[in-house]
Parts: C-alpha cells; sequence; structure tokens
C-alpha cells in the first residue's frame, strides 16, 4: 500500500469517527452547537470519544480480520457469531472502562487513584459497549454477506467450469464418432464402384472441414447446420442412391442457434438403424415448425439393429441442449414414425 492510500484510509477512518462523535453530541445535547461556549464546554468530551469511537473501530476491524482467516461464515455460522460478539464485547469492555477512567483521573481534580470508584466506572462504560453492539454487527453483516456471495461466486464459477468441461468433453466424442462412421461406410461402398467411392471421399474431405471448424464452437448458426445436413445427406445419397430420400427447409430466418452437429447425429442414427432398400426407401424430412427443427424419418428398424457404441447420439444432444439453455430435444415415436424436435436457441454467438 502506498503512502498516499494510507493517507487516505486515515483520513476517511477519521471523518466517519468525526461524524459518529458529531451525530450523537448532537443527539444527547443540541444546546451545546447553540453557542460557542457550549462548544468549548464539550470538546474535552468529544476529543475523549473520538479517541474512544476510533479504538472501537479499529478493534471492530481487528476482530472480524482475525476471524475471516480461521473461521468461516459459510462452515460454521453460529461459532463464528458467538466468537465474535464476545471476543469484540470484551474488548470493547476493556478499552473503554480504561479510557474513561484515564479521562476522569485527567480531567476531574477531585478525583485520583486513592478515592475513585472503580464500580462506577464499569457503569460508565454501558454507552461505548451499546455503540461497540452496532459497530460489530455492521462488521458481522458485512463480512457474512461478503462471504456469502464470494462463495455464490466460486459456486457459480465452479459450476460454469464443470458443465464447460462437460459439454467439450461431448463436442470431443464426435470427431472419431463422425470419421469411424463414415469410414465404416466407405469400406461398403469401395467394393461395389470405385469411381462412386471417389467422389464418396471428395465430399467427404469437405464434410469433416465442418467438422473441424465448428469443435471448439458451442453453437452454430442454424442455417450453417443445414447446409452441413445437406452436405452429409448429399453423401449418404451416394452410397444408397434412391433408398434415400429427404427434404429440407428452402430458407430459414437468421438468429437461430443448433449444437453443432445436432442434424448430423439425428440423421446418422436414423440410418444406422432403420432398414434403407429400394424396396423400402427411407424417408427423411427436416422442416422448421416456429421455433423448433422437427426432423423425423419413416420408422422401419432393422432386425437387429446397431447398437450407438460410440455412446454418442440424442443422449449427447440433450446434454449439450442442457448446458446451453434450459430447453431439451423431445422425442416422439409411433408404430410409423420417429420425430426428434429440436429447440432453436436465440443466443449472442
Amino acid at each position: 500500500m502506498t503512502t498516499v492510500s494510507v493517507f487516505r484510509s486515515i483520513k476517511r477512518f477519521s471523518l466517519l469517527n468525526l461524524g459518529i462523535i458529531t451525530a450523537l453530541m448532537l443527539f444527547f445535547c443540541p444546546r451545546c452547537f447553540l453557542s460557542l461556549e457550549g462548544i468549548i464546554s464539550i470538546y474535552p468530551e468529544f476529543i475523549m470519544s473520538f479517541f474512544l469511537s476510533s479504538a472501537l473501530s479499529i478493534g471492530g476491524s481487528a476482530v472480524d480480520r482475525f476471524f475471516d482467516q480461521r473461521i468461516s461464515w459459510i462452515e460454521q455460522p453460529v461459532k463464528r457469531l458467538i466468537l465474535t460478539y464476545g471476543l469484540y464485547l470484551i474488548y470493547s469492555f476493556i478499552v473503554s472502562y480504561l479510557l474513561i477512567t484515564s479521562y476522569i483521573l485527567i480531567t476531574v481534580e477531585a478525583v485520583s487513584l486513592q478515592n475513585i470508584s472503580w464500580l462506577q466506572m464499569i457503569e460508565y462504560t454501558g454507552m461505548p459497549i451499546t455503540i461497540a453492539f452496532v459497530i460489530i454487527s455492521i462488521f458481522i453483516s458485512r463480512g457474512w454477506l461478503l462471504e456469502w456471495r464470494n462463495a455464490a461466486l466460486e459456486a457459480e464459477q465452479l459450476k460454469s467450469q464443470q458443465l464447460e468441461s462437460q459439454n467439450r468433453l461431448l463436442i470431443d466424442q464426435l470427431n472419431p464418432h463422425f470419421l469411424f462412421n463414415s469410414l465404416n461406410a466407405l469400406t461398403h461402398l469401395v467394393y461395389k464402384d470405385a469411381d462412386t467411392s471417389a467422389i464418396f471421399i471428395q465430399q467427404l474431405s469437405h464434410i469433416y472441414r465442418y467438422v473441424l471448424d465448428v469443435q471448439h464452437e458451442q453453437a452454430v448458426s442454424l442455417k450453417r447446420e443445414l447446409g452441413f445436413a445437406e452436405s452429409y445427406l448429399h453423401l449418404q445419397k451416394i452410397r444408397f442412391g434412391e433408398s434415400l430420400v429427404y427434404s429440407l427447409p428452402a430458407d430459414v430466418e437468421d438468429g437461430y442457434f443448433l449444437p453443432p452437429l445436432s442434424l448430423q447425429l439425428l440423421l446418422e442414427n436414423a440410418i444406422k438403424h432403420n432398414v434403407v432398400s429400394e424396396q423400402d426407401p427411407l424417408h427423411i424430412s427436416i422442416k422448421k415448425e416456429g421455433e423448433k427443427l422437427t426432423v423425423s424419418n419413416n420408422l422401419q428398424p432393422k432386425p437387429q439393429a446397431q447398437s450407438d457404441g460410440c455412446g454418442v447420439g440424442l443422449k449427447n444432444i440433450i446434454s449439450r441442449y442442457r448446458f446451453l439453455s434450459g430447453d431439451v430435444p423431445t422425442v416422439q415415436r409411433t408404430d410409423d414414425e420417429f420425430k426428434v424436435e429440436l429447440p432453436l436457441l436465440m443466443l449472442e454467438i
């Protein structure tokens, strides 16, 4: 702390105690301030009261700092309250008793150490102790509120960090998951048509670029995600031909967002868990309905549907939605249709 800062702190401290003493003097003796003689008559008491108020304020601050380093208001509030009040009131009594006794011995000629009434000095400490009680109550309230606020901020920061970490892990799952399934599809395709496989690889490189671009983003615009979904479905169209039929919204407004790769996961699950053949084409539809994006497909499950071995899919999407907003996707399943409604996020990215 610099010399200037120390000077300013002392100045503020002195003005505060002067204000307190002036207010008390005005309350108990308003007439004393109506004349110069009245002001002079209370001058000794004013000086003594200033020193007493300063000593009580310093003690209250010291007691509060002492327990700040040892006992938490959050973890042990009752113990902290009892010890703070107890220690400070003992300090206030001792300081008040010594200052009042010294003041009387100095200012009252008839009183000396031989004839002073020590019990009467105790009575004179009543008012200072009452003021001390008010002072320490202010310090206690301030200390408790500050510690509670700091604890709440730390808890919120920790919660945000944990959620951010969980969200990062969920997004990190998508890269190997997407690559694994794409290469698996390419393995089946390469034995059927080498030329088509080359086109598939070229398209896959463009799509995987998008995956890399959004891996560090919490949300992407609806237009970007729909553009990626169209590229992904086009890639699958190369693989399945007329066995796959899809439709997407023609145009969407700006200002809507989705967790990245949400559509890819839903589309991938639809293809993975349903029969896709010329006899039973898979129809996939993506529609914007108000503040939601609906992804639906006709339900024709495979006799033995593949399990989601990487642990991603709809649960991944739901977890990321919980991180970004209070809304989560809804799933509807009937005998002929499987539909997922994704809430559209209104975020400032």
